[in-house]
């Protein structure tokens, strides 16, 4: 019986990765076509929201890591898709920070 109880799901991984990575793109995708215009969101409202589904796909993600095992490779596609979303956070504000100081008055 512990063979069958500890046996790999791969789809749990995928799922996991699939479930923040579809709610960082419809952030994108909402800023985009300014869905939330009538709202009264503007930039910093969707930066704010993409910042939260990254930091909180790490913190659910590491959370159910520390589950046993039927949760534990959905965890780790929550943190693999959190870690992107965050390191494209990170790579916009560097970018954003170059160009701000090659900026020229």
């Amino acid at each position: 019986m512990n063979d069958v109880e500890h046996r790999k799901r791969p789809g749990a991984a995928f799922a996991g990765f699939v479930v923040p990575a579809v709610l960082l793109v419809a952030v994108v995708a909402a800023y985009r076509t300014g869905y939330f215009a009538d709202a009264g969101w503007r930039g910093g409202e969707y930066a704010y929201a993409f910042i939260g589904v990254a930091v909180g796909a790490i913190v659910l993600g590491s959370a159910l890591k520390f589950l046993r095992p039927p949760w534990n490779s959905v965890g780790t596609g929550f943190l693999l898709a959190g870690l992107v979303g965050f390191g494209a956070v990170v790579a916009v504000f560097v970018l954003v920070l170059v160009a701000l100081s090659r900026w020229q008055t």
